[in-house]
């Protein structure tokens, strides 16, 4: 996992960790630890943080270079 796009996108739009936590509903420690890659961070919140940066998750995760988001599908 490449955790280096959590900061990235982050900082792209000036937020402190605490801010992305705060979106999350958890601490900001319990965040620092997802960025820095002590802990794996779950599926729900990185589908949350898609959403929240307008990516996708495999931009976060580092599996494309693409940072659009894909199309929505409609249900």
């Amino acid at each position: 996992m490449n955790i280096q796009k959590f900061k990235e996108m982050r900082e792209e739009k000036n937020l402190l960790q605490k801010d992305v936590a705060k979106h999350l509903k958890i601490k900001q420690q319990q965040y620092s630890e997802y960025e820095i890659g002590k802990r794996l961070i779950p599926i729900n919140y990185l589908n949350d943080l898609a959403d929240f940066y307008d990516t996708s998750i495999d931009y976060l995760l580092g599996r494309t270079d693409e940072k659009k988001p894909y199309p929505k599908k409609n249900s």
